[in-house]
């Protein structure tokens, strides 16, 4: 019996319909993500934005007794430590109001420099990035003392490296397209690594940037329930998981700062 040209038609389509892409040990989250497979060109990057507090540097501050200390017991019971951004938030207080807060968040970050520690993965994913001419940059809602505290025990340095004082700051994407015309990069070979969806993942998709989740404890839970605005691209548990990242997904393209 001679196939109907609707059956032919579907079975064409079938014939024509390609094989799914090998499965790789990092999860890709977006439509902007690209699949890898031998057929299909890898997005090429040149550069890598980190945050420094919980994916730079092992998190040390007590986040929910800062909260608690700048916002008071009965504002921070009905707000909570995840449902305000802190920052924004006192911004719309008084000067008075605003001078005391600024100094007791300035209280928590001074003690957590006390006790910091360089996030496991950290020195051997910047010196592989070195290695490849891929430059680093930094965004961080923390102030520069921090950041410049960090440069120098680590011995590393980030450039540009865009602490609170630069307005406005994460999740507005400003900070992170300022570092792309910095590097003369466009956003979407860049990619943004951190710990926060509220913070480092909005501010990269919001930059047209790719995003990766540091997320070690798995507090996130389900990638797949999160709204478009806070689906990173990729997710790892650990800084150790980048490197066979990069190599899996991207073309990476060396692009050496010029110098006068």
């Amino acid at each position: 019996m001679l196939a109907s040209p609707l059956i032919k038609r579907c079975l064409l389509s079938l014939s024509l319909k390609p094989l799914p892409p090998p499965r790789s040990r990092h999860r890709l989250l977006s439509s902007m993500s690209i699949p890898v497979t031998a057929s299909v060109k890898k997005p090429s990057l040149r550069g890598v934005v980190f945050d420094m507090d919980g994916t730079l540097t092992v998190p040390v501050i007590d986040f929910a007794a800062m909260y608690r200390a700048v916002l008071g017991d009965d504002a921070y019971a009905s707000l909570g430590s995840g449902g305000v951004d802190i920052l924004h938030h006192i911004e719309t207080w008084g000067p008075l109001e605003q001078q005391k807060a600024y100094e007791t968040i300035a209280l928590f970050e001074r003690q957590g420099l006390d006790r910091l520690q360089i996030m496991p993965g950290a020195v051997e994913l910047c010196h592989y990035l070195d290695s490849r001419s891929i430059r680093r940059g930094l965004i961080t809602r923390n102030v520069k003392v921090a950041v410049d505290f960090f440069h120098q025990r680590f011995g590393m340095e980030f450039h540009p490296a865009l602490s609170r004082e630069f307005r406005p700051y994460k999740p507005d994407p400003a900070p992170l397209l300022h570092i792309c015309e910095a590097w003369d990069v466009p956003s979407h070979e860049v990619l943004m690594i951190g710990d926060s969806l509220k913070d480092d993942v909005v501010c990269g998709k919001r930059a047209g940037a790719f995003t990766c989740l540091l997320d070690e404890s798995g507090r996130y839970g389900p990638i797949d329930s999160l709204t478009d605005d806070t689906r990173p691209n990729f997710k790892v548990c650990s800084l150790s998981e980048v490197i066979s990242l990069l190599d899996a997904h991207f073309d990476l393209v060396s692009d050496v700062q010029k110098t006068d």
